[in-house]
C-alpha cells in the first residue's frame, strides 16, 4: 500500500491531472511557488503511469480528459488502495458529478474557474482532514523513520539527515528488495525539477553521503549499487 506523507509544504508531493495546458502550467507554477513538489499529467494514460509509479500526497483531477473519464480514473485510484487525497477540478459544476465524485472517494470538488488561493486552501484543508489516519512511522532493520517530524532513529539515537537524503531513504524503504532505477529515483525525489540533476552526479553524491551517515550510525541495511541499473535496498541479515 502506498505511503502518504503529511509534512511541511516543501516536502508534500502533488499531481495535477489537467489537459488544459495554460491552466495546468498556472497551477504548477503557483503551487511550486508555495514550496510543493509538483508533477503533472495531461492525459488519462499519462496519469495512470504516474499514479502506478509514484506516491502523491494530493491529486488534483480534471474529470474531462481527452482520452478517458476522470471519474473512472478516480475509481481506479481508490480500487488499488492508493491513499492520496483527491480534489476534483472541473468546468462541469454539476450536482450529479459532485455526488458521483464524492461517492467514489474524492475529498473535495472545485468548479472552474477558481482562484489559486482557493485551490491552495482546499489542498491544506483536505490534508489536515486526513492527517489523523496516517501511520507516521516506517521501519527497516534497526531504522525508524518518523514521517511527521522527518526524523530518523537508529538503535535509539537520532541521526540528522538532509532533506533529500531523507527523501531518498524513504523511497528505498518503501521498496525493500526491489532494484530501483537511478533515473526513476531521481524523478521521484526531485519531481519535475529533474533537469537539475541530468547527469546523476548529484544523485550519486547524495546516496554516498546517505550511506556514510547510515554506516557510521550502525544501520543494519545496505543500499547496494546494481551495475547498469541503479540500487537495491536490503537489510544486512538478508
Amino acid at each position: 500500500m502506498s505511503q502518504r506523507l503529511i509534512t511541511e509544504n516543501n516536502t508534500m508531493k502533488l499531481l495535477i491531472i489537467e489537459d488544459d495546458t495554460s491552466l495546468r502550467e498556472i497551477m504548477q507554477r503557483a503551487l511550486q511557488g508555495e514550496g510543493y513538489i509538483v508533477e503533472s499529467a495531461a492525459t488519462y494514460f499519462d496519469a495512470c503511469d504516474k499514479i502506478a509509479g509514484y506516491s502523491y500526497d494530493c491529486i488534483m483531477l480534471d474529470i474531462m480528459l481527452p482520452d478517458g473519464n476522470g471519474l473512472k480514473l478516480l475509481e481506479q485510484i481508490k480500487k488499488i488502495g492508493n491513499e492520496s487525497r483527491v480534489i476534483i477540478i472541473s468546468a462541469r459544476d454539476s450536482l450529479d458529478d459532485k455526488i458521483t465524485g464524492l461517492d467514489l472517494g474524492a475529498d473535495d470538488y472545485l468548479a472552474k474557474p477558481f482562484y489559486m488561493a482557493e485551490l491552495s486552501a482546499r489542498i491544506k484543508s483536505v490534508m489536515r482532514r486526513g492527517s489523523g489516519a496516517v501511520n507516521n512511522t516506517m521501519t527497516a532493520g534497526n531504522i525508524t523513520l518518523d514521517l511527521g517530524s522527518r526524523r530518523i532513529n537508529i538503535d535509539g539515537k537520532d541521526v540528522p539527515l538532509l532533506k533529500k537524503e531523507f527523501d531518498i531513504l524513504l523511497y528505498f524503504m518503501q521498496r525493500p528488495g526491489h532494484i530501483v532505477d537511478k533515473a526513476v529515483l531521481a524523478e521521484a525525489v526531485w519531481g519535475d525539477h529533474i533537469d537539475m540533476v541530468d547527469n546523476f552526479q548529484f544523485v550519486y553524491a547524495q546516496i554516498k553521503n546517505l550511506r556514510k551517515k547510515l554506516s557510521e550510525a550502525g544501520a543494519n541495511i545496505n543500499i547496494k549499487a546494481v551495475y547498469g541499473f541503479g540500487y537495491k535496498f536490503t537489510e544486512t541479515e538478508e
